[in-house]
């Protein structure tokens, strides 16, 4: 990820980008705890309005690997595909654990 290229992109400057994106991966790290709840208990509801909140927050930081793993999870979603929603919730929460500082 360039974060430099990118702020300038969203006209934010870097270490401002830098906290946005920090504070995305601690939401998505709460949110994601929720889809697994969701998941559990096949709320389709929550689990297509949390895949699409993190889609949106991924999109508007240029975080294209995180807004297809959201991608994904709200098509599975929509097929009836929990068991694959689940394992994309849980290489998304992966990625999440693994992205150390921006």
């Amino acid at each position: 990820m360039n974060s430099k290229k990118i702020s300038e992109k969203l006209g934010l400057e870097e270490d401002e980008y830098l906290e946005l994106v920090e504070l995305f991966i601690e939401t998505s790290k709460s949110d994601l705890k929720n889809l697994q709840s969701a998941i559990n208990n096949k709320n389709i509801e929550m689990i297509s309005g949390i895949a699409h909140y993190l889609k949106g927050a991924a999109i508007n930081l240029g975080l294209d690997d995180y807004l297809e793993l959201a991608k994904s999870i709200e098509k599975t979603t929509r097929d009836g595909k929990l068991e694959e929603t689940a394992k994309t919730a849980e290489i998304f929460q992966e990625k999440l654990d693994n992205s150390g500082s921006f």
